[in-house]
């Protein structure tokens, strides 16, 4: 994977500071959407991620971030 040269990560910095993400309308509330999350798994995946998320008080989407951070660093 190739890094990021300073520039280019100051403008992604700044798209995503300034740009607001699209939001879906009608798509649910907030538990919706984490049932939605989690039916795109494995039930094995879907409960060890629900599990954590309840255990640390986080939602799933924040356990799965929290995952794919950690394996971004270990392959950097």
């Amino acid at each position: 994977m190739a890094r990021m040269t300073e520039e280019e990560a100051d403008a992604l910095d700044e798209l995503w500071t300034k740009t607001t993400p699209p939001l879906k309308h009608g798509a649910g509330g907030f538990f919706t959407r984490q049932r939605e999350l989690l039916a795109s798994l494995d039930n094995i995946s879907a409960e060890y991620i629900s599990s954590q998320a309840e255990a640390l008080h986080q939602s799933p989407a924040e356990i799965i971030a929290a995952m794919v951070r950690k394996e971004l660093a270990a392959t950097a």
